[in-house]
């Protein structure tokens, strides 16, 4: 009797193990190097992003930017999304951390021409928009490295619109 119970203790635990690593392994969606690094400014240098910015970016990003930009979309103007394309070609370029961080700072209608904090969530119009009031500068990075890499994690789906989302 003690034996078949021993025996099936061992059975339990060994299924267990076996369970708990093939479900880490297929949960654990570990993002490579390459896939984690994105042009920092306008000179064309790199910065690599580690697991934890990521993770922290896409916190962040879900917390402060997802009401409107689920996604990667942006729901108040459909044609602009934050897909690589679409930032590349906004004025100044905000396809790299710098210009998106400067971007979530102080933003600025797509031209360029004119400041427009005063309707989008932004570090200068924190008063009116509550959750950028404590986003410190490692904040903005890790939003806009979250950002950046999205085209490479979900392709397509980034900025796809309701077909997707």
């Amino acid at each position: 009797m003690i034996k078949k119970k021993i025996h099936l203790l061992l059975c339990l635990i060994a299924l267990t193990l076996f369970s708990n690593a093939f479900i880490v392994s297929t949960n654990a969606i570990e993002l490579d190097e390459a896939t984690r690094t994105v042009t920092l400014d306008s000179s064309s240098k790199t910065i690599t992003l580690t697991p934890e910015q990521v993770k922290r970016g896409k916190r962040l990003f879900n917390n402060s930017c997802a009401q409107c930009h689920n996604g990667g979309i942006t729901k108040t103007d459909p044609n602009i999304g934050l897909e690589l394309e679409s930032l590349s070609l906004a004025t100044p370029a905000r396809d790299n951390i710098a210009n998106l961080i400067d971007y979530m700072k102080d933003p600025m209608s797509y031209d360029g021409k004119n400041s427009i904090a005063e309707l989008h969530p932004s570090i200068k119009s924190a008063e009116i928009f509550p959750k950028m009031r404590n986003l410190t500068d490692e904040d903005l990075l890790s939003m806009a490295g979250y950002i950046l890499i999205q085209p490479r994690v979900v392709q397509e789906k980034w900025g796809g619109g309701k077909i997707y989302y």
